[in-house]
């Protein structure tokens, strides 16, 4: 066995190709060794809330017991929605976490993975948020003094722009069409209201992602510990924070924070 513990979502570092860990307990996976290699994942069954570390038998918004979804900072609807976020006029259901976490400069960005999308980031989240998307590429649009005025951004420019990562086209690495993303932030730019304008950054750096991915799949079916206890095969890759088998099966770990693990590998 080469661990066993909860897990976490996988850590990334930003390299050609990207390097993923997996928190595993008190260890961490170098899972790139593993591609190529017959893996097994077992669940035990144990659930472990990823905030207050209480078992629980159902895991609320990626890794929360019931009582921590209800009142965690770190769950708080404008995790999802920034634009609900009203720490900057002192509100927030945890202040000193607000301060750390919404209060800080913040990045709306548009990214690729799968389609063109618009997103927003803590400003020391680039570039793990785009590689947890599964992003081949992205840029920065604009640089906030806090989240709630990027989720406004977002919000408005959703009305142009998806927000949302199309899971299946991204781990089959299918691109619907060929974006200059300098041009695409050139566009949103003008789109903006000139009171959002100001925000613009002017850093026009494309970011580009590549996955340690032997090949892509040409279907996609998504396996969950909430159905089978024991996923098992060649492990083919990695993109966003999927493990992608070479059936075409692919293991979404983000979803699965918490969950106490027996791990184990082969040639």
């Amino acid at each position: 066995m080469l661990a066993s513990g909860n897990i976490l979502k996988m850590r990334a570092e930003y390299a050609d190709p990207v390097k993923y860990f997996l928190p595993t307990g008190e260890t961490e996976l170098p899972m790139n060794n593993l591609i190529g290699k017959s893996i097994s994942l077992k669940f035990t069954g144990q659930i472990n809330c990823i905030s207050c570390g209480k078992r629980t038998k159902t895991s609320f918004g990626q890794g929360f017991c019931y009582n921590c979804l209800q009142t965690a900072p770190e769950a708080s609807e404008t995790v999802m929605r920034p634009e609900l976020s009203k720490a900057h006029l002192g509100i927030s259901r945890d202040m000193d976490w607000a301060q750390e976490h919404d209060l800080i400069d913040h990045f709306v960005y548009l990214a690729v993975s799968g389609e063109m999308k618009v997103g927003v980031t803590r400003h020391h989240q680039v570039p793990t948020r785009w590689i947890d998307q599964g992003a081949g590429e992205a840029i920065i649009l604009a640089r906030t003094p806090n989240r709630h005025i990027s989720g406004v951004i977002e919000v408005y420019l959703k009305k142009f722009f998806s927000d949302k990562t199309n899971w299946r086209s991204m781990l089959q690495d299918r691109d619907l069409q060929e974006y200059n993303l300098q041009e695409e932030k050139l566009n949103a730019y003008e789109l903006l209201p000139a009171e959002l304008q100001q925000y613009l950054h002017p850093d026009n750096q494309i970011w580009k992602m590549t996955y340690p991915v032997i090949a892509f799949p040409t279907k996609v079916s998504s396996v969950s510990f909430d159905k089978e206890s024991m996923i098992s095969g060649i492990l083919n890759g990695i993109k966003g924070q999927y493990l992608i088998f070479t059936d075409g099966r692919v293991l979404n770990i983000r979803k699965h924070n918490g969950y106490f693990l027996e791990i184990s590998a082969n040639d």
